[in-house]
Formats: C-alpha cells, structure tokens, sequence
C-alpha cells in the first residue's frame, strides 16, 4: 500500500485519506507518494484504446487502496465526477489546422468550463465520501486566480461535510469567473473577494500557507485545501495526459509532445507524474506568460521569485509556482533534506540556484518559452481568421510556444496543446484579439455564463492585511451557527 509523506520529510507516512483530507503537510511541505508506481509495456498496450473513465480507474487504482476506497465505490466516484461534462468524448483531440501532428486537446467540457474539473470533481467527492464515513466537516480555503474557485465552489455546492470558501484577487479575474462563484446560491459557499493583491493569488496563496502553517488553529478551524497543493488535484490530473498520449501516437510507445499553459505547475506536475509512471511523452513545453517564472528556471536554473505583471492569461499569472516543489522533489530521487533546505532558502531569500546536478535533471525532456501578450493576442486572431478555431488566451499561450519551438522538434512527433479554458469565459481578450472587424463568434458564448448574468451574487470582501483575521472570525462564526 503506498504511503504518502512530505516534500519536507519531517513527517510520518500516511494513507491516501488522510493526505487527501489535510491538503496541506503539517510540516509547511506538499504530499508526495512513497514510490510513484510504475506501468507496464503490457499495461500500456490495454490501456490504449481505453475510454477516459476507464483508463481514470486503472490509473487512480494504483494510488488509492481497495481498503481505502472499494474498487467498486472507485468506479461510481469517477463516473459520477465525469457525468456533467458536456461533449461525449469528455477531453476530445481536434486538429484545427492543415498539419495532421498539431493537435488541440480540450479540456474545458467540465461544468464551470476549465480543466480544473478535471480533478476537481472527484477530488471534492473523494472529500465528501471519507468526510461521511468519518462524521466529519470540514472548511475549504483555497485562492484562485480565476477557474480553481469556480470549480471547487460547484464540485461542494450543496455538500453537507464541507464549506467552500474560494479567495479571489478583486478585479483580477474576469467577470465570467467571478459570477460563477458568487451566484451560487447554497450556503456552503462563501466566496472573498479580497483587495490590494499587488501579486494576485500569491498574495492570497501566503496567507492560506500561514493558516495551515498553525497546526492549532488549523484543527479548531478544521481546514482543508484543494489547491492544487493537495495531491489528489496532481493525481488526477496525470490521466488525461495518459489519455491524450494514447489519441496522439500512432503506435503505441512512439514520443509525443505536449505544450501546456503554466502558472502554479500543477498540471506540469501531473504531466511529469504521467512520464515517470511509463506515459512515453519525449518532450513538454512549458508555456509560461509574461509571468516567467518558470521560464528562468528552466533556462538558468535560478528560482525567483518577481513581481506580478497583469496580463491577458490572468489564469496563470503566478509567481509562485509552488507545485514546483514536488517537480523538484520526484526529480531529485525523493531528497526531502535538500528540498526542505531550499524551500527555506526560497522563503528567507525569494530565490534559490538549482545545483548543477538538480538543474541537469529538471531540463531533462522539458523545453521553455515566455508568450507576450501581443504573440498570445495574435495567435487568437490568427488561429481564428485561418482555420474558425477561438482558443481561449490561456491555451493560445500553449499553441504560441509550441509554434515557435515545432522547428527545433521532429516534424512527425505529434505534438498536443492542453486548451484549459472555455473561450467564452474571457470575452473582453476575445474582442481585443479579433478587432473590431470581427463580430463575437458563437464560440465565445456558452449558455451557463449567459445565464449567470441575470443571477443574483452573494460575496462578501475584505482587504489583504485584514484577510488571515476576517476569514478566521467568519469561519469561527459558521462552526458555531
């Protein structure tokens, strides 16, 4: 049975429930796997021709234990995660353009239109399933820089184990993202929005980290995460890259090469996760946005930490990328001494240099690049105009580095966009895209944000400095309701 631990290492090993239902490591560090399990040639060759909930089962089956989760409850919690997602194909591989090796994966088909329900979904079920066998509540807090808040909000609605209380950065996030959270009408949802976050939800991210950091507060409180710091999102999230690779080869163990918008690395993480288990991916890109964190790191090997720059691809404007600490930790044969030792160095110092050894082992099947937001406005209007294709700005940030850097690969190495947002949640960036030569095309509507128009909000906000102590009185008050 896999046990989980921490980045750190400072704790004792654990069962998947009880990192799943803590979220945060008590230690200040991020749950990670024992071992990471490893899939066969054999196993590859059934698994490809796989529908996505089936293939889900055989992969999440080797992390979560039958003593934990019946494989037969398994089988309902995934089905049931899935069951609100609008096209038959749950996450379908297009081909937009001319070139039979440039492909598009859409991962927005989920109930709030983003890849984050994905993971979500089952992650909240999971929650809600060992909260009940335990007779337990507990308090989400979790910052969100645009579609994490709307699809934890919509995976607890209703919940009676659980209250959700998304964080958003006032006036960071479009409209569309906001309503989605805030005309939720259950009461176990209590969207903040919360001001004066110069670094966005990094701001919002240090202030949950210091909340979970109180191990008594922490437990008075009862809180729990779903960030994606929590395991479970990373987990999950290493399927569809399974499931994408599988559409993508023509033979089964042929490379593939996946672009993926990134901000706080999680769904990198979980692409590397799919790699190390024995998914054949030879390549990923790393897309960042102005916001290139990552970007230096894979090209210097400096960690820093900058200044937040408001750009089009406001999902991923992140400084922080801090699912980075568990890329570092698979990718230094599990060192949680010198991963703990540097995640220090990052908090005293806002920077760290990966050693020559560690850098080498990061670089190795990545490649980076940072999108401008006139290159990431251009490939919306250009993708538009050419093939009747409206790619949200997150998922034009993936296809801008993958076009840029398709010269420097093999051109017969399929190469897979993750598309991680519905157009129509960013309609302001669309018509800045298209010009006005363009009338907003029917793929930049969707029926549920229109709707959401007309619905009545409930918010409630706060300014940053105040936010640790207004969030701790409102979730005392809701205990003791």
């Amino acid at each position: 049975m896999i046990k989980y631990t921490s980045t750190r290492g400072t704790i004792s090993p654990m069962g998947f429930d009880e990192a799943v239902l803590q979220g945060f490591a008590a230690d200040g560090g991020l749950f990670v796997p024992e071992i990471i399990p490893t899939i066969t040639t054999k196993q590859l060759q059934q698994w490809s021709t796989l529908n996505y909930t089936s293939l889900a089962y055989e992969i999440l089956s080797l992390f979560i234990p039958p003593q934990i989760i019946p494989s037969e409850k398994l089988k309902v919690l995934i089905a049931e995660s899935f069951s609100g997602f609008e096209h038959p194909a749950l996450m379908p591989l297009i081909s937009p353009g001319d070139n039979p090796h440039f492909h598009i994966m859409e991962l927005f088909h989920g109930p709030t239109l983003s890849f984050k329900d994905i993971a979500m979904g089952f992650l909240i079920r999971t929650m809600d399933y060992l909260l009940q066998k335990r007779d337990q509540h507990i308090n989400l807090i979790l910052a969100t820089t645009g579609d994490t808040g709307p699809a934890a909000a919509n995976a607890s609605a209703g919940r009676k184990t659980l209250d959700c209380w998304p964080l958003f950065p006032a006036g960071m996030i479009s409209a569309q993202q906001e309503r989605q959270m805030t005309t939720l009408k259950e009461e176990n949802i209590h969207p903040i929005a919360v001001n004066h976050c110069l670094d966005g939800g990094d701001d919002l991210d240090i202030v949950v980290a210091k909340m979970f950091s109180d191990n008594k507060r922490r437990k008075n409180l009862k809180l729990s995460s779903v960030n994606s710091i929590n395991w479970c999102r990373v987990m999950v999230q290493a399927v569809h890259y399974a499931y994408g690779y599988f559409r993508a080869c023509k033979n089964v163990g042929d490379p593939v090469v996946f672009s993926v918008p990134s901000g706080a690395f999680g769904n990198l993480c979980a692409g590397d996760l799919a790699r190390k288990m024995g998914i054949p991916i030879s390549t990923f890109i790393c897309a960042n946005n102005q916001n290139q964190t990552l970007h230096t790191t894979f090209s210097t090997g400096l960690f820093k930490k900058r200044d937040l720059i408001q750009t089009v691809s406001s999902a991923i404007d992140i400084v922080v990328p801090y699912n980075f600490w568990r890329f570092l930790f698979f990718n230094t044969n599990f060192d949680s001494a010198k991963i703990s030792e540097m995640m220090k160095t990052f908090q005293d110092k806002g920077e760290v240099q990966l050693d020559p050894e560690m850098y080498e082992s990061v670089r190795n099947g990545f490649k980076s690049l940072a999108i401008s937001d006139e290159e990431t406005l251009s490939t919306i209007k250009e993708t538009f105009e050419k093939y009747d294709y409206l790619l949200d700005p997150h998922g034009a940030v993936a296809v801008a580095a993958a076009q840029k850097l398709q010269p420097n690969l093999d051109s017969d190495v399929p190469i897979v966009c993750l598309a991680t947002a519905h157009p129509a949640k960013f309609p302001a960036i669309t018509r800045k895209a298209l010009g006005n030569q363009h009338e907003m095309p029917q793929q930049a509507v969707h029926r549920t944000l229109e709707s959401a128009k007309t619905l009545p909000e409930k918010k409630s906000s706060c300014n940053l400095e105040n936010l640790e102590f207004y969030l701790s009185q409102r979730i005392k008050e809701s205990l003791n309701s």
